[in-house]
């Protein structure tokens, strides 16, 4: 799968458990002009310095994959969780650097 937005956010790589990493971005697109959608994306592994030379602002074209688990809570109620997994980003604009203030 894949989508084309504007990266609105990205996170710090965190560290979890024996060594597996993560990492957090936000990009924001718009079928519909009117009703711009924010959706996070997660790295994991190697792939979380993906985002580490894109600047905020910066449109991007993002190659994941839809991931989703069961998890059973501790009164026996089952519950259901997706992420997307995030596993190829491409610029597909050039950075604008921002004047200076004066």
């Amino acid at each position: 799968m894949e989508v084309i937005g504007k990266l609105i956010y990205k996170g710090e790589t965190q560290t979890i458990g024996d060594g597996f990493t993560k990492r957090e971005f936000v990009i924001e697109f718009a079928e519909n002009p009117q009703y711009p959608e924010k959706v996070k994306f997660e790295l994991i592994k190697d792939k979380t310095s993906l985002v580490d030379s894109v600047q905020i602002g910066s449109e991007l074209k993002v190659q994941f994959n839809l991931k989703g688990r069961e998890w059973t809570n501790k009164e026996g109620i089952k519950q259901y969780f997706n992420s997307l997994l995030a596993w190829k980003i491409e610029k597909t604009t050039q950075d604008v650097e921002e004047p200076a203030p004066f």
